[in-house]
């Protein structure tokens, strides 16, 4: 496809999904619901289909020499179909924000000015491998009253097709402008430049993948970006935490699923509990395969533990290989945390209520924790129902984005003809 034509299909693209996202903007939240169920029953209907042109998919990949993992993320077999399905059924389940007024106050003048919950309009998706967010984007997007937009990897483009075709025929069916839920046709990188510059049709862009492409994406796009460079987590233990807790959470945070953006990459322990507390967690995590890289500090504690390189602090490894440093205080744990953090999760193991409330106040970042394991930062988690991403930037949203997350308030005023004087 030659430049201006890519060109020309995702600007008609992006000017269709805001003239759709009008009508949807105002769609009942009923209506809404039913969609999205009979999009789950569709998905179980036309799974035949789906994984016809996911093989595709999956027989171009293994060509071009794609690892294990990826071809695994990339693979819409039985149990992520009925993950999709259950997602649909899940976010149709979930409180609808769209219409929600709060904050009515009435005013000395005489009228009274509240707050109404609007959509964002077109959501931008651009992501990777995984064909699965096609769904799980589109159907907050739908919920939550905004068209959307998605731009998947080259690698996934059947798949992700195929999705969004059975999709739009429910939203055809419905009397819905397909235009709500659309996937960029074209696997051409020059597709993202282009989508990036149309500000007039998009309101804001998601990009979800590597921090290569997030930084592409962030220092491209004339859209306002929800930015989620990688996640370099902490734990500090304080010097009046439980040993037998401390050990626990830690074990957890790292090894539950270490290769995603809410594993523990750095453990932070206060020098007065280091000479009890480091072997336990050494002892803990190496029978789990853990590779601990230290400080001097606490090489001369525990042997085990290996001399950590200038370029590990700070490290997200997304293995099981965790750095470990003894801190004076918790000034330091803090000062840290601020220079090595990606203001992602941080937690403190304590029994200090005032060392917890300090750390709280004081620590960076959009999900901190007194006494609990990393890897809580998700939407499901937190009682969201399901997350479109976690944002480590404080506009428009910080930590995990639901569907609340993906509406905006607007000033709404009731009068009886009262004028300004």
């Amino acid at each position: 496809m030659e430049k201006q034509e890519i060109e020309n299909t995702v600007v008609s693209m992006a000017k269709q999904a805001k003239i759709a996202s009008r009508k949807l903007a105002a769609l009942p939240t009923a209506v809404k619901d039913r969609i999205l169920l009979t999009m789950a029953d569709k998905l179980i209907a036309q799974q035949d289909f789906i994984k016809k042109e996911n093989k595709k998919d999956l027989e171009a990949g293994r060509e071009k020499g794609l690892s294990a993992a990826m071809l695994d993320r990339l693979e819409l077999n039985d149990k992520v179909i009925a993950s999709m399905v259950q997602g649909l059924q899940e976010v149709a389940a979930l409180p609808d924000p769209v219409g929600k007024i709060d904050d009515m106050k009435r005013r000395p003048s005489g009228i009274t000015v509240g707050r109404m919950r609007v959509p964002l309009g077109v959501v931008g998706i651009i992501y990777e491998s995984r064909p699965n967010v096609t769904v799980d984007a589109a159907a907050l997007c739908l919920k939550s009253g905004n068209a959307t937009l998605l731009r998947g990897g080259s690698e996934a483009i059947h798949s992700n097709l195929a999705l969004s075709k059975v999709l739009q025929d429910v939203l055809s069916a419905e009397k819905l402008d397909p235009a709500v839920i659309q996937v960029i046709p074209v696997t051409d990188r020059e597709a993202v430049n282009v989508l990036l510059v149309q500000e007039d049709s998009i309101d804001i862009i998601i990009p979800r993948g590597g921090e290569g492409l997030i930084r592409f994406v962030a220092a491209n796009s004339r859209i306002p970006v929800l930015k989620h460079y990688k996640g370099v987590c902490h734990m500090y233990i304080d010097q009046d935490a439980d040993i037998d807790m401390g050990v626990k959470l830690a074990s957890n945070s790292k090894t539950h699923r270490p290769g995603v953006c809410n594993a523990l990459e750095g453990l932070l322990v206060h020098k007065d509990i280091a000479d009890n507390f480091l072997p336990a967690v050494a002892a803990e995590l190496g029978a789990a395969g853990v590779e601990l890289r230290g400080c001097e500090k606490c090489c001369a504690i525990v042997p085990t533990i290996k001399q950590a390189e200038e370029s590990d602090w700070g490290m997200e490894f997304l293995d099981l290989t965790l750095v470990v440093k003894i801190v004076e205080n918790m000034e330091e744990a803090i000062s840290y945390i601020e220079k090595y953090g990606s203001q992602h999760t941080e937690t403190i193991v304590t029994n200090s209520y005032l060392n917890g409330q300090r750390f709280l106040r004081q620590v960076d970042a959009s999900a901190v924790m007194i006494n609990a394991s990393t890897r809580f930062n998700d939407g499901g988690q937190f009682g969201l129902g399901a997350e479109i991403g976690i944002s480590t930037t404080k506009l428009h949203a910080y930590g995990p984005m639901g569907l609340e997350e993906l509406t905006t308030r607007k000033f709404i005023v009731y009068g009886e003809g009262e004028i300004r004087v």
